[in-house]
């Protein structure tokens, strides 16, 4: 079976998002090696906010050669938006009813690991369901003060810490596992 990784970015004091949905604090370097987490891929699971803001976002010409690459190997992922406005979209495979179902039947097909991208309310069905197998957070060395919070949850999640790694920007990955 597949596993389904929540890959997340947050702040300090916990936010995903600033209070204007700015993400200028997001650090990438090559040294977190973000394009081996995209090769142990092949499927992105999107809400539909997070997929109209990101599912085809391409960076602009300045953008550096990193970034270039690493938006080319995300645009390459099968992808499935989760949402009660379904739509014909050629880049992505809509859905609208019968979540946990589509879940497990795209789970059990064969195929690499599959990353929870977002956004919050998607991620919290997965939560309430136990369908995250891995939470990857990279906490980044910013405090914003306000913003999108990073869970939330309706109940208590206690999670197992399975590794951390520590980049040179400052950025801390805590990777967890679900008790079971």
């Amino acid at each position: 079976m597949r596993k389904i990784i929540l890959n997340l970015a947050t702040t300090l004091d916990g936010f995903i998002e600033g209070a204007n949905g700015e993400l200028d604090w997001c650090i990438l370097e090559e040294d977190m090696h973000f394009d081996s987490f995209l090769k142990a891929i092949d499927t992105i699971f999107y809400g539909r906010v997070s997929y109209d803001l990101w599912g085809n976002y391409q960076p602009d010409a300045a953008a550096s050669d990193l970034e270039k690459q690493i938006y080319s190997a995300i645009q390459s992922k099968e992808k499935f938006v989760f949402s009660s406005q379904p739509r014909a979209d050629n880049k992505a495979t809509f859905i609208s009813t019968d979540v946990v179902t589509a879940i497990e039947k795209i789970r059990n097909q064969p195929g690499k690991d599959i990353w929870l991208y977002g956004g919050a309310q998607l991620i919290t069905t997965f939560i309430e369901n136990g369908l995250v197998d891995e939470y990857m957070i990279s906490v980044h060395p910013t405090a914003l003060g306000a913003g999108k919070p990073l869970f939330n949850i309706p109940a208590r999640l206690n999670l197992a810490l399975a590794e951390t790694k520590v980049f040179k920007s400052g950025v801390v990955q805590l990777i967890y596992t679900p008790n079971k």
